[in-house]
């Protein structure tokens, strides 16, 4: 099975790389662009047939590794 995982900081963290990915595009003219936040993204093949486990594979990756549950949250999409 496959999955994305996206991972970005949580809203009340400051994201200063985001703020200046805003002012670059804001400067370039596009000024209708707003409130941007940068994140990782990850995509997993788990060979598990059974759906449960493997989602629940995913979310132990994002807890133990992919994500720093501090600052950080996370998504889990299953693509197939």
């Amino acid at each position: 099975m496959k999955f994305e995982i996206f991972v970005t900081l949580k809203k009340e963290v400051l994201d200063p790389q985001a703020k200046a990915v805003e002012s670059a595009i804001q400067s370039l003219g596009l000024s209708n662009i707003s409130n941007i936040r940068q994140g990782k993204y990850f995509t997993l093949d788990i060979n598990e047939s059974d759906q449960e486990k493997a989602h629940a594979q995913a979310e132990e990756a994002c807890k133990k590794l992919l994500a720093n549950l501090t600052i950080e949250e996370y998504s889990i999409k299953q693509l197939s």
